[in-house]
């Protein structure tokens, strides 16, 4: 029964420390970043935007955004910064040769590898999953990894 006479309770179990403080799982922050659109939440799909935030948004979310004039319309917090389509730039991606995500796991009968990433640099090769940094530039919206900038150290598009 418990404190009938014979048991004398102890300070741990008698005193509640304090919460412990859940931390978040640095993967699923990385694959949310990286593989969904910022405002809507849905993945992320060609044409991809992104803000001088470094943040990636659907284009047609943001036109969405940008164009809702209601007053009822509660402010995103994580597109308020945009003001108008100016203030982004779509990006040149390019695929990955290795990543088959989408045609595969049609059903979702297969596993998703979420490290494995939809778009490469096209310099060095690195994949854009987020464990690397990745540099846009804002003139013509190529996107390179940030080794590869470093690498060839010139402030003209590649191509």
């Amino acid at each position: 029964m418990g404190c009938d006479g014979g048991t004398i309770p102890k300070r741990h179990e008698l005193v509640k420390g304090p919460r412990k403080v859940e931390k978040v799982d640095k993967v699923a922050e990385l694959v949310a970043r990286w593989f969904y659109c910022a405002l809507s939440q849905e993945k992320l799909r060609r044409p991809i935007v992104a803000c001088e935030l470094g943040r990636l948004y659907n284009k047609d979310a943001i036109i969405e955004y940008l164009l809702d004039k209601s007053p009822d319309k509660t402010p995103m917090e994580s597109a308020s910064h945009i003001k108008s389509i100016k203030n982004v730039t779509e990006l040149q991606l390019v695929d990955n040769p290795a990543w088959c995500g989408d045609k595969e796991s049609i059903k979702g009968d297969k596993y998703d590898d979420l490290q494995a990433a939809r778009f490469i640099c096209p310099v060095v090769g690195l994949e854009m999953n987020g464990r690397h940094r990745f540099c846009f530039l804002r003139s013509c919206g190529c996107v390179f990894s940030e080794r590869a900038l470093k690498e060839i150290k010139a402030e003209v598009c590649h191509k």
